[in-house]
């Protein structure tokens, strides 16, 4: 078998992994690259094989960095099966023609500037004809039940707690004999979600491709549901509003319900509760109709007990441009929930204009923000950040809430993987940036004595029954220009903390010298926007 790490490898998104055994070849996931410029450029790149040649793609959730590319795969000339959970479908119906409308309006924008600027027209990475297309081709599966797809290829989805109808997948692949089972973990979720079941417990693989995005750290201790009614009592009486960056589909749905229990239990106020997406209220009727998918909890709370924790008194989902237009006229406090999770598209960044520079409003991230995204930015304490081509001023709180992740942590996958009664050949740690996967991978390898690999992207695996070795890639992730300046920044990154104590010693030892420094600090801020500012087109 041959195994190549095409996206998520060194990063958090566009995961996609070619999987060849003998004459057939499989995508676990083919997903959007999202964040900085430089990581959607591998968006407009071609495949790196003949989208053709592949015979099937299994999907292991709907979330875009996993689905998002499926479209322009289908338009590219893939025609087979793309294997997924019932609800995972009905999902990626709404999510990839969601996702087909933005590659459009962004090609709109950019031929507008363009034009102007004398260049070339811009084509969508997909349309939203392609997308629809595309979902002709899902072919839905059931959870713990075997699909034999030849006599050398057996796959099994098993559930992943991470979302609606995510995916862990078992690939039991045969060559000259030898049958190894790969593991594609897809995304990992916390147990003890609200709504969602908790991981299945797996005993046994050869290999495992796991998801790192959190492995490398502990979710904040602490009950987040007393952490939210704080945030939310807090910004309500200084007279703000609540902003919250949130994924549509998952993160939006487990606030709700949040919120109804708060509610209930009288813990905050009745205040107004706006759902500002139209991808996150069709996500939510696809919630409401999946009830297969519950846990326990939610199942007896709305058939048992006959509540609705997705319809609250207060709530209001609002659909039209001028609907959305309308929660920042209100003068009272609200609690807006608005897309994209990491603020880097859609309603949200309307609601984040309105509402950064204002002390008594409180934004509140519930979910990991990439690097290069706008909430990583505001998260790493930008003063001042644009938004739609205005500067505007960070005064509100800023909030991270890790806890309603719905990725698992470092000790959660930890005792997910105690589950293994044999040990795997290797786990190949993806999904992750280096600071999260290389700290994972080493206590991995220290705590249960098996091999670990941190992919690059380009890189594959040749697996052999139990034996594996990497052939190294040679393809870069940015352009070479990009790098360039990538590694320069690097290094003065790892000055930076040098500059800094020493800069604070200075000052510490006199107090005079303060203002001489801040004016020179300054100047070097001041040189950067400038340099942004006189070369940004």
């Amino acid at each position: 078998m041959h195994l190549t790490f095409l996206g998520a490898a060194g990063m958090v998104t566009g995961s996609s992994y070619l999987l060849e055994i003998g004459q057939k070849k499989f995508l676990i996931d083919c997903g959007l690259f999202q964040g900085s410029k430089a990581i959607m450029a591998l968006n407009r790149r071609d495949f790196l094989y003949n989208p053709a040649e592949i015979d099937a793609v299994f999907l292991t959730h709907a979330h875009i960095d996993h689905s998002g590319l499926l479209p322009k795969l289908c338009n590219s000339g893939f025609k087979g099966p793309i294997y997924a959970t019932k609800a995972t479908a009905e999902l990626c119906s709404i999510m990839l023609p969601d996702s087909a409308h933005i590659q459009e309006f962004d090609a709109e924008i950019a031929n507008r500037k363009g034009q102007r600027a004398g260049r070339k027209p811009v084509e969508p990475l997909y349309t939203v004809a392609d997308a629809y297309a595309c979902l002709n081709q899902f072919s839905p599966a059931a959870y713990d039940t075997k699909l034999t797809l030849s006599e050398e290829v057996t796959i099994q989805f098993r559930d992943a707690g991470h979302i609606l109808g995510s995916s862990m997948i078992e690939v039991w692949g045969t060559e000259n004999g030898q049958t190894a089972k790969i593991l594609f973990s897809g995304d990992m979720g916390q147990p003890d979600q609200p709504i969602i079941k908790d991981p299945a417990i797996i005993e046994s693989a050869d290999y495992i491709v796991l998801e790192s995005t959190y492995g490398g750290r502990q979710h904040e201790p602490g009950d987040p549901i007393e952490l939210l009614a704080k945030y939310v009592n807090d910004t309500a009486a200084k007279g703000g509003n609540l902003v919250i960056p949130s994924f549509a589909v998952g993160r939006t749905q487990t606030l709700l319900y949040h919120l109804y229990k708060l509610f209930k239990a009288g813990s905050i106020p009745e205040i107004p509760i706006f759902v500002d997406s139209p991808l996150a209220i069709a996500a939510t009727n696809v919630f409401l109709k999946n009830s297969q998918e519950y846990d326990k909890e939610a199942y007896d709370l709305m058939y048992g007990d006959q509540e609705q924790p997705l319809r609250l008194p207060q709530l209001v989902y609002t659909k039209t441009a001028e609907e959305s237009k309308a929660i920042n006229s209100l003068d009272k406090p609200a609690i807006i929930i608005s897309a994209s999770g990491m603020a880097d598209a859609g309603r949200i960044l309307h609601h984040l204009k309105h509402n950064l520079w204002r002390p008594e409003s409180t934004i509140l991230f519930v979910g990991y923000q990439s690097q290069g995204s706008l909430g990583r930015r505001i998260l790493d304490g930008a003063r001042k950040v644009k938004i739609m081509g205005e500067e505007i001023s960070v005064r509100a709180e800023i909030h991270n809430m890790e806890g309603f992740s719905a990725h698992a942590d470092q000790s959660q996958l930890t005792s997910w993987l105690k589950n293994f009664t044999t040990k795997p050949a290797n786990i190949f740690i993806v999904h992750g940036e280096e600071d999260r996967s290389e700290p994972f991978g080493k206590m991995i390898n220290e705590e249960f004595g098996i091999a670990t690999y941190i992919p690059k992207y380009g890189d594959a695996a040749q697996i052999d029954g139990r034996t594996w070795n990497i052939e190294p890639s040679a393809i870069t992730t940015v352009e070479p220009a990009v790098q360039q300046l990538r590694d320069q920044l690097e290094e003065m990154e790892k000055e930076y903390a040098d500059f800094r104590r020493r800069l604070e010693d200075l000052v510490a030892a006199n107090s005079a010298n303060l203002q001489a420094v801040l004016k020179r600090v300054e100047k070097i801020r001041t040189f950067v926007k400038k340099t942004l500012s006189d070369l940004w087109s």
